[in-house]
């Protein structure tokens, strides 16, 4: 789901904690050793994401918050503030060949540069895939 998260809007901010959970507590964050990822430059994106991407001239930069049930991918354009939620169920990652690693959900898809020499960017989205792992069902038993 993409939206426009640049107000404080309770509706808004209840279909985020719907989708992926409430944001982690203060203790969890300091356990896991932050939850955000570092500025990732985008390279591509689905055409609803392209579109406003296109608002401005500035270098296309996002963020990634880890959440108990999945993702937020965040980018700013102007002066707004946009969120791409993205479930665990729903996220599908792929490392492309020419240093990227690309994050997709239904029609939504966003690609981000990974060189070889960042450790951090390839650190995080291996925390993204052990968390992804973590909530995946391992038996019927738990599907039920």
């Amino acid at each position: 789901m993409l939206l426009n998260n640049s107000h404080n809007d309770p509706e808004i901010n209840r279909k985020i904690n719907d989708l992926v959970g409430h944001p982690y507590s203060l203790l969890d964050r300091l356990k896991m050793k932050g939850i955000g990822s570092p500025k990732l430059r985008i390279t591509k994106a689905s055409m609803h994401i392209y579109n406003l991407l296109q608002l401005d001239q500035n270098t296309n930069t996002c963020n990634i918050e880890l959440r108990p049930k999945g993702i937020i991918l965040a980018f700013q354009k102007r002066l707004e503030t946009y969120v791409l939620v993205i479930p665990y169920y729903k996220l599908s990652i792929y490392k492309g060949s020419s240093n990227e690693y690309s994050f997709h959900k239904d029609t939504y898809f966003i690609k981000i540069l990974a060189p070889p020499l960042d450790a951090s960017i390839h650190k995080f989205v291996s925390r993204i895939m052990s968390e992804k792992k973590k909530q995946q069902p391992t038996s019927l038993d738990d599907l039920l």
